[in-house]
């Protein structure tokens, strides 16, 4: 890991049930694949323990994509995300979140594209989003991509567009 531009998220999750840590228990680097790794331990006061990466880089527009293996678990829901690099209208969801692949471990196969801004989020029960069922989401890698554009943002798996959120400006 290039630690000049990754760093570790540590701390508290924002559903209190797991800790993220930067110990080698949580994650690992084998054969060039970041392995995420959920522990139940009791650790801080929580649960579980895992990992969390971010970048200390910032972009607005372009291409952005990971491949991907998620687990078979219920109860946690790994996700790629953009978030911004301040909070200058606030903090979530004003400032805003794109949410570039979410999977809630509770419904296998289905993938979520999402974004939450201060109109637009689940608070409300108006955020913008769509899914798309994938078979075999847990047995094999799969490349989540948005291109961003200002005037919208257009979601993929494996290169396949499945949902395009119109941003009005």
């Amino acid at each position: 890991i290039d630690f000049s531009v990754w760093d570790y998220d540590l701390g508290g999750a924002w559903g209190g049930l797991h800790y993220y840590t930067n110990r080698p228990e949580n994650m690992t680097v084998v054969d060039s694949v970041l392995n995420i790794i959920v522990r139940e331990e009791n650790y801080m006061g929580y649960n579980y323990t895992s990992a969390r990466m971010k970048t200390k880089l910032s972009w607005k527009y372009g291409r952005f994509e990971a491949l991907i293996d998620l687990p078979e678990t219920t109860g946690f829901v790994p996700a790629f995300w953009l978030l911004p690099a301040d909070n200058m209208y606030g903090w979530w969801p004003k400032s805003g979140e794109i949410d570039i692949m979410e999977h809630v471990g509770y419904d296998m196969g289905n993938i979520h594209g999402t974004v939450h801004t201060k109109s637009f989020n689940h608070l409300m029960n108006t955020q913008k989003g769509n899914s798309l069922y994938i078979n075999n989401v847990n047995t094999k890698f799969h490349t989540y991509s948005i291109e961003w554009y200002p005037n919208q943002i257009k979601y993929f798996v494996d290169n396949i567009h499945y949902y395009t959120f119109k941003n009005k400006m």
